[in-house]
């Protein structure tokens, strides 16, 4: 049995540790079977040597964080307990303070993993980004917060978001209404992230004005688009074709943030990716950048990553058969 005291100088900061009802300490004395004791300024870790090394290099970097202003929560507690794990804690201050959009509601957007702002980062440097990663890590609410940034600086004049109208798995058959109303269900994710950035009623506004547009992949072909900010999402169901189309509709002063999640293709009778296909192609290209997020990416329920390395794993028990 061991014991290790950390001191905190601030009782709030102590608080803010604990959490609601001590669940963030909940999850570091379940994680490492040690007990976490306040008293005072001090915290009194006991448990296996081991695990009490790593419980303590958990707290110590949810204090820096804290230090930095960051609010803790299920999500970055779990990923700091990650990054003791892989020996690399000392990377967790890189996520402090940067906040990249702020939305309707006045709640900062911030990158919440490494992966995450290493995405952020490569948008910013670079005119084309690819972000390939499992569902539940950012990729299109973190792009459609760089790109209402870049579009409140007057960096940009238009946002465009696009994506292929490609059914998960089942045919819908035909649907009612006039064309824009077939097309909106195909493209609510697009939608729900820029309500939450901009407001139902700023979001109308643009829309009239021409400054945001969502629509189809198909309505792309034979345009050139200047002064924008492209998004195509679920780019794993765009064929080859569909992909060299959107590529070369980059214009001046635009920037275009390609996502999607290779494991998810939903395209009919085994047809090839256009997105499988551009991160071979483009590779190695100056100002396109290709950023690959993982399961611990995932910001979403703690249960999803479980599924996702469910579903990693079976995918390698196949190819090892």
């Amino acid at each position: 049995m061991s014991e290790q005291l950390i001191n905190i100088d601030r009782m709030e900061h102590i608080a803010a540790l604990f959490g609601s009802f001590d669940a963030n300490i909940k999850l570091i004395e379940n994680e490492y079977a040690v007990d976490v004791v306040s008293r005072g300024s001090e915290l009194k870790v006991t448990g296996d040597p081991e695990q009490v090394s790593k419980a303590c290099r958990v707290i110590d970097s949810l204090l820096s964080l804290i230090n930095r202003g960051e609010a803790l929560s299920d999500q970055n507690v779990r990923y700091c307990m990650s990054l003791v794990s892989e020996g690399s804690e000392e990377k967790v201050v890189a996520l402090a303070g940067d906040c990249i959009c702020i939305t309707s509601r006045g709640k900062p957007v911030k990158p919440k993993t490494l992966g995450q702002k290493n995405y952020c980062s490569a948008i910013k440097k670079n005119t084309i980004t690819i972000g390939v990663g499992p569902a539940g890590t950012g990729k299109t609410y973190l792009a459609v917060a760089m790109a209402v940034t870049a579009f409140r600086a007057h960096e940009v004049n238009r946002i465009i978001l696009t994506r292929p109208a490609v059914e998960a798995g089942e045919k819908l058959g035909f649907l009612p209404g006039d064309l824009q109303q077939k097309v909106d269900p195909y493209l609510r994710p697009l939608y729900d992230a820029l309500f939450d950035m901009l407001g139902s009623e700023s979001y109308q506004k643009y829309v009239e004005r021409g400054n945001i547009e969502v629509a189809p992949l198909a309505y792309m072909r034979g345009r050139t688009l200047d002064d924008s900010f492209i998004i195509l999402d679920e780019a794993q169901n765009t064929s080859p074709e569909q992909m060299k189309m959107f590529l070369t509709r980059l214009g001046f002063n635009s920037k275009m943030v390609i996502t999607g999640d290779v494991t998810q293709i939903d395209l009919p009778d085994g047809r090839r990716s256009g997105l499988k296909d551009v991160i071979k192609i483009l590779r190695g290209i100056d100002d396109i950048a290709q950023i690959r997020f993982t399961g611990k990416d995932v910001v979403r329920h703690k249960l999803v990553q479980d599924i996702i390395k469910a579903y990693e794993k079976n995918e390698e028990d196949k190819r090892n058969r």
